[in-house]
């Protein structure tokens, strides 16, 4: 029997497949403009893709899903038997993807709450699990939501890449424009604050960033139970090894992902991104 409440978020999170049809969480796509070409993040180009296009110097730009598109999640919803529905996304300062979701919502023939998540990636993809589990449980969508907004407000989130121009050249820069005068002398750490991407620190070399990304989520974890994500582009190895690392130094692990994420992400962070997302088991 589906639940009564159902989920539905963006691309954006980069939640694995399994997770998606084991809760049954819609997941409307983000698209990436690639030469003039328009894709479904995920569904029609990957990470790795991105990754090759940007340092081609292919034009790339991305774009949220139309309100139509969230409209017709929130029909199908409806179709599998739900009588409401919870919809999570990606920062309003990041992008439009909230607001086509609340106009999508107008025509939706079921209620619908949206929440705007304040982050990107495991800092969207955990607290859309945390309402999904929620749903299977027979939450009613008041209890779905603040399943979602508890995971939001305990759940942090770090990355680092190895350079600022392709956050410059997708306009997600931010606060963090004030490091670009010495950008190419640093290898910047960032996080996410009230749903904006902001310096963090300044590390003079990858291997100094990377082990002070692993400092920040040892500390973010404390000594309670936890969940964390590993995220990068085209950077596999780098993240396993602070996965490791990690299951090492986290007392209270209780699960570590190591997740590549996709289209939209890369377009804006570049190739060699890594990101840590520390999540308290709830």
């Amino acid at each position: 029997m589906s639940p009564t409440v159902a989920v539905v978020t963006d691309s954006t999170a980069y939640l694995p497949r399994q997770e998606i049809s084991h809760l049954g969480i819609i997941t409307v796509p983000l698209q990436v403009v690639v030469g003039g070409r328009a894709l479904d993040d995920v569904a029609q180009i990957d990470g790795a893709r991105m990754s090759d296009a940007l340092r081609k110097w292919v034009p790339v730009t991305t774009s949220r899903p139309t309100p139509q598109r969230f409209a017709d999640a929130y029909g199908e919803a409806a179709a599998r038997g739900a009588a409401g529905v919870v919809s999570i996304h990606l920062s309003g300062k990041m992008s439009g993807t909230v607001e086509a979701a609340r106009a999508g919502a107008e025509d939706s023939p079921i209620p619908v709450d949206v929440i705007d998540s304040r982050s990107i990636a495991m800092g969207l993809g955990f607290p859309v699990l945390a309402a999904a589990e929620a749903a299977a449980r027979g939450a009613t969508r008041a209890e779905v939501a603040d399943a979602a907004r508890r995971c939001m407000d305990s759940t942090r989130s770090f990355f680092y890449v190895d350079t600022l121009e392709y956050l410059r050249r997708g306009g997600r820069i931010g606060a963090a424009a004030t490091l670009l005068g010495s950008a190419l002398m640093i290898k910047p750490l960032l996080h996410i604050a009230d749903g904006a991407i902001v310096p963090l620190e300044k590390v003079r070399t990858a291997a100094r960033a990377i082990a002070r990304l692993e400092d920040l989520a040892v500390q973010a974890a404390g000594t309670g139970p936890v969940n964390v994500a590993v995220q990068h582009i085209d950077a596999q190895s780098r993240a396993e090894a602070l996965a490791v690392h990690l299951s090492q130094r986290i007392p209270e692990l209780v699960k570590t992902s190591v997740v590549e994420v996709g289209a939209v992400i890369g377009a804006h962070a570049g190739p060699g991104m890594l990101g840590l997302t520390v999540s308290p088991q709830l």
